[in-house]
């Protein structure tokens, strides 16, 4: 009997042993493991958008919410003050939950609206447009476009002529619409404005009242002018363009067959120079 309350004892005190082990070795790794999950320094807050905010916009305090930014700093450009956002215009979209920039924003008092992302030295100008003239609607605020003049060419022979005025050109708004459409759909619009230098705003404003304006829709990747006749209603069957002088052939031939011949001698110490007609060439 009293080996067996040996035995009991003994699983006891082994039991305990063992229980104040495990505590003690899972407080000491709960004290390694504090450092690494005490919350990182906090730098401060930062604004962030609360929903898509169009360009041109202006934004309200529905449109903002701010949230801690962990770090030693806030990095450069980034807000942390509602009121410093709240009021301004939007020069570039703003997605959901993307901090605002000051680079996205007009100048305090600036307002919004189209005035906003013009750039200094620049003008907007409008053209009246339909759906066909401004490829069916898809000039979109960020598009890239060629303008194209049609009209009636000056002198002889006087031909309906298009050819490209204007390369490369962005447009800011379509219609009364400053905002792209989040769906890719095309808009149906009656005015285009685009953004151009004033020497291009005299070109475009004088070509709108001589001929039919159309535009055009170009890659927003490719930047390249390139140089063009124009097209003729003379060569729209041929696929040839209207000679503008003579041939290259002609002119080669004319350069290539003297009209005479030289012929120098010498005789008896004199000198002698006979010239010979040349037959004439086709």
């Amino acid at each position: 009997m009293a080996a067996r309350s040996r035995t009991w004892l003994l699983l006891a005190l082994a039991l305990a042993s063992g229980g104040l082990a495990a505590y003690l070795a899972l407080r000491y790794l709960r004290e390694q493991a504090r450092p690494l999950l005490n919350q990182q320094p906090v730098a401060g807050q930062a604004v962030l958008a609360s929903r898509d905010i169009p360009l041109g916009a202006v934004v309200t305090d529905r449109d903002v919410r701010t949230v801690a930014w962990p770090g030693d700093a806030l990095p450069p450009g980034f807000i942390g003050k509602p009121e410093d956002v709240i009021g301004r215009g939007v020069i570039t979209p703003v997605r959901v939950n993307e901090p605002f920039l000051e680079s996205k924003l007009a100048p305090k008092g600036a307002g919004g609206g189209l005035s906003t992302i013009i750039e200094d030295g620049m003008r907007a100008l409008s053209v009246r447009v339909d759906e066909v003239i401004a490829v069916a609607g898809f000039v979109i605020p960020g598009s890239r476009v060629d303008v194209l003049l049609s009209m009636d060419e000056e002198g002889p022979p006087r031909e309906p002529t298009t050819r490209a005025i204007l390369q490369n050109i962005e447009a800011l708004a379509s219609g009364q619409i400053i905002q792209r459409d989040p769906e890719g759909k095309p808009i149906p619009v009656s005015v285009v404005t685009v953004l151009v230098t004033p020497a291009q705003a005299e070109t475009l404003a004088l070509a709108s009242q001589q001929g039919r304006i159309q535009m055009t829709l170009r890659s927003a990747l490719d930047t390249t002018e390139i140089t063009t006749t124009g097209a003729r209603k003379s060569t729209l069957m041929t696929g040839e363009k209207r000679p503008v002088g003579p041939s290259r052939r002609a002119i080669v031939r004319a350069q290539q067959a003297p009209r005479q011949t030289i012929v120098e001698g010498f005789e008896g110490g004199q000198k002698s120079i006979r010239t010979f007609a040349n037959p004439s060439t086709p």
